[in-house]
């Protein structure tokens, strides 16, 4: 791997365990409603975030400009470029890799939707943002989701193992340097789908838990399974106490 690029990876790994525990505030568009209370004053939980000392955080390009200055440096900043839905109504990036070298990050990030009519096109998308990304010596991190359709054709995102390991195969082949895809609910199948990768996998955090409680014992799972960490959002800002949430997840992936 290029010297640039394994810099910037082991910012993010800076972690003695070689695991990753970061958070995603990245999800505004996702909640075409009501804004989630955690996510309404922004600058507030990004403070609260930073505060429990993950080892990094992800969010949009126009967050990083408006609320990133005051952290700048504490911690490694992924620069999310996707602005999207699993039912594709809108289907746009709104950031480009030159636009994360500018902030200052230490990757780009991106998400592909699988299985359906339009997963090429996605993955075509993400080998393009690939070479652009590799040119500069910039890590790509593809969150990824596999999908099913329901007899009217509306979509949602699958955790079966077969799914997720095709979801897994895709981001491998696409060149990607650390990929993102949802916990398959059992350590065995996880475990799997991780030993067959040569890229690093981390799991996405999910729906949003009933406890705090339940959303640390996936994290333990995952880790267990021998995936290199999670990005969690919703369970650490769906929560009142942000920091503590972050606190617990941290010491759960690496302890």
């Amino acid at each position: 791997m290029p010297l640039g690029r394994q810099v910037r990876l082991n910012r993010i790994f800076a972690h003695p365990s070689r695991r990753l525990c970061s958070v995603a505030v990245d999800h505004f568009f996702a909640y075409p409603g009501a804004m989630p209370p955690g996510l309404a004053d922004l600058p507030a939980t990004i403070r609260a975030v930073v505060a429990g000392r993950p080892d990094a955080i992800t969010m949009q390009k126009g967050a990083a400009l408006a609320c990133w200055g005051e952290h700048a440096g504490k911690l490694p900043l992924i620069l999310q470029s996707y602005l999207g839905r699993a039912v594709e109504t809108v289907d746009e990036l709104i950031a480009t890799p030159e636009d994360a070298l500018r902030l200052g990050a230490d990757a780009y990030a991106t998400v592909a939707y699988v299985r359906g009519r339009t997963e090429v096109p996605h993955l075509a998308r993400v080998a393009r943002l690939a070479r652009q990304c590799h040119a500069w010596d910039l890590p790509l991190v593809l969150h990824i989701y596999p999908r099913a359709f329901a007899a009217d054709g509306t979509p949602s995102i699958v955790h079966d193992a077969e799914d997720v390991a095709w979801a897994v195969r895709c981001a491998m082949e696409v060149g990607v340097d650390l990929i993102k895809v949802p916990y398959s609910g059992d350590v065995a199948s996880y475990r799997q789908i991780v030993s067959t990768c040569p890229v690093p996998i981390v799991a996405a955090g999910g729906p949003k838990a009933q406890s705090l409680d339940a959303a640390l014992k996936m994290a333990r799972e995952v880790v267990a399974a021998g995936a290199r960490g999670l990005t969690v959002g919703r369970n650490v800002w769906g929560f009142a106490d942000v920091t503590a949430a972050v606190k617990a997840f941290v010491d759960a992936v690496h302890g």
